[in-house]
């Protein structure tokens, strides 16, 4: 990365640690860009250079989180069940305490920021949907290997990936519950990682159960 491409990432990222700050002090909906933009110390016009509406400034991840589950299912071992692919990245990074689980300290007010403000529902809402909508291209890209040709159609791949997106996002709700609850971290990594287990286990084996190996 030359310097110029250093000096515009440390400029996106001093933005969006501005605009976190901001958020988590106030609320999303109580903050104005010119204000994230006067903690950052450029101007209103380079905030939204950088992030065009508000709410990229809270979530400046998105892009990373709408490929995740594609991700995981393109770069999985060969032969390997991508509903196997999805639910060990889970259970991994669940372990790893990975930032999408809001196990870490301090998530609760990063969460309950999300659920006072309509406009970040409405985002979480979007980001989901585009990482179906990736996840099912990948699996058309990359089929389970038992799938009868080598190949798969369309509607099988976004069948199969509305299936294991909204288990993987049901996890994450579930998790968020208990952790806006009060429930400690380890109790919510105890009690949800063998349930998501179980979960995609079932997935795995209705996709398989016709292959003679499963």
């Amino acid at each position: 990365m030359g310097l110029r491409e250093t000096k515009k990432q440390q400029t996106r990222t001093a933005i969006a640690d501005a605009a976190l700050g901001l958020f988590l002090e106030h609320g999303f909906d109580r903050v104005t860009v010119a204000e994230v933009a006067r903690r950052a110390g450029v101007s209103t016009n380079t905030a939204f250079n950088y992030f065009p509406a508000k709410e990229d400034l809270f979530f400046d991840r998105q892009a990373e989180a709408e490929n995740h589950l594609a991700a995981l299912v393109r770069d999985r071992a060969p032969g390997t069940c991508p509903v196997e692919a999805v639910r060990d990245g889970l259970l991994t990074a669940l372990r790893e305490n990975g930032p999408m689980f809001g196990l870490h300290p301090g998530a609760v007010r990063f969460l309950q920021v999300i659920h006072d403000s309509p406009a970040l529902r409405a985002r979480e809402r979007e980001i989901g949907e585009n990482a179906e909508a990736a996840l099912a291209a990948a699996l058309a890209e990359h089929p389970p290997a038992s799938t009868p040709g080598g190949g798969t159609d369309p509607l099988a791949s976004a069948l199969l990936a509305g299936a294991v997106a909204g288990t993987y996002r049901a996890v994450l709700r579930e998790i968020r519950r208990r952790v806006m609850s009060g429930e400690p971290a380890a109790r919510v990594r105890d009690v949800v990682a063998p349930a998501a287990d179980r979960a995609f286990d079932r997935l795995c084996h209705g996709l398989h159960m016709t292959d003679p190996a499963h």
